[in-house]
């Protein structure tokens, strides 16, 4: 029987909708989802299986116009993972239509995407009437040749099981890449820091929307079958750190049950998670923090 396997690039605006993509593709929760803008910082993998062939996804981050140094690594790392990619997938939204943002990933795709397939996937169908649709479709499809276009909601899953039926016949014939019941290639400490990281974009996504990061500093499998993880949560001012602790710790607090929630379910086993909040000011200059998201520090020079 024909295997194939290859690598899917899922690209667009911030907030397309490509983490939620990759959740319901996959079937599990490996990308960071929030209604906050630029949350996906690392090139996060997720393998999905549609009969004999092995999908292995790059959701990269949303492309935007970059100011800071950690822009330009995240940008970089889209369409770096874009380059590498059998086949890119550009999500749109349907309500927003063709904005600026599109408009400039269009012409990166111009160069990107020759000899490439790139397909289109117009996302969050049911917020628009099905005229306005077809317009938009046919609008994109004048502007760049795309092999496909779908029509999805990733939030509802409507039309997501024929685009990963074609994205799996578009794939190269060949072995699988990874074993079958693997779904990211991400280190588990990562996926991990990353869990808490989305709990605290959603609990503080007014007060501090970029300027923290999550690592993951140890990992103890014990010998009852649970695992002890320590986190530090990176802030840049001390105003900060006083606003992700909260009045009297209940602010990390329940930002570390939620996160434990979600650990626990997603490791199928015990988890003991402790959180320690630092200030560290500079933090987006340090190449280790850049090393602990999957970003190359120097894809952040100007």
């Amino acid at each position: 029987m024909t295997t194939r396997a290859g690598f899917v690039a899922l690209i667009g605006e911030p907030n397309a909708g490509k983490s939620t993509l990759l959740n319901r593709m996959v079937g599990a929760k490996v990308s960071i989802v929030t209604h906050k803008v630029q949350t996906t910082r690392a090139r996060i993998r997720g393998v999905a299986m549609d009969g004999q062939n092995q999908i292995v996804f790059v959701d990269t981050p949303g492309l935007f116009a970059p100011r800071r140094r950690l822009d330009r690594a995240m940008v970089a790392a889209a369409w770096g993972g874009a380059a590498d990619a059998d086949v890119i997938v550009l999500m749109v939204e349907a309500h927003r239509g063709i904005t600026e943002g599109v408009e400039k990933i269009l012409e990166g795709l111009a160069e990107i995407g020759e000899g490439r397939t790139v397909t289109l996937a117009i996302n969050k169908i049911d917020k628009v009437p099905t005229e306005k649709l077809l317009g938009l479709s046919q609008d994109l499809n004048e502007r760049y040749g795309f092999a496909e276009t779908f029509m999805i909601s990733a939030e509802r899953g409507h039309g997501v099981e024929d685009l990963r039926s074609w994205l799996g016949a578009k794939l190269p014939e060949g072995p699988w890449l990874y074993p079958e019941d693997q779904i990211a290639d991400l280190p588990l400490r990562m996926i991990a820091a990353e869990m808490t990281r989305e709990k605290l974009t959603l609990r503080l996504h007014q007060e501090l929307p970029y300027q923290m990061t999550v690592e993951t500093e140890g990992w103890e499998d014990r010998k009852d079958g649970s695992v002890k993880i320590d986190q530090v949560v990176y802030v840049v001012r001390d105003g900060h750190k006083g606003i992700v602790l909260g009045k009297n710790g209940e602010t990390i607090k329940s930002i570390g049950q939620a996160s434990r929630t979600e650990l626990t379910e997603f490791l199928d086993r015990k988890v003991h998670l402790f959180l320690q909040v630092k200030v560290r000011p500079n933090w987006q200059d340090e190449s280790e923090r850049y090393s602990e998201m999957g970003l190359d520090f120097k894809d952040g020079n100007q």
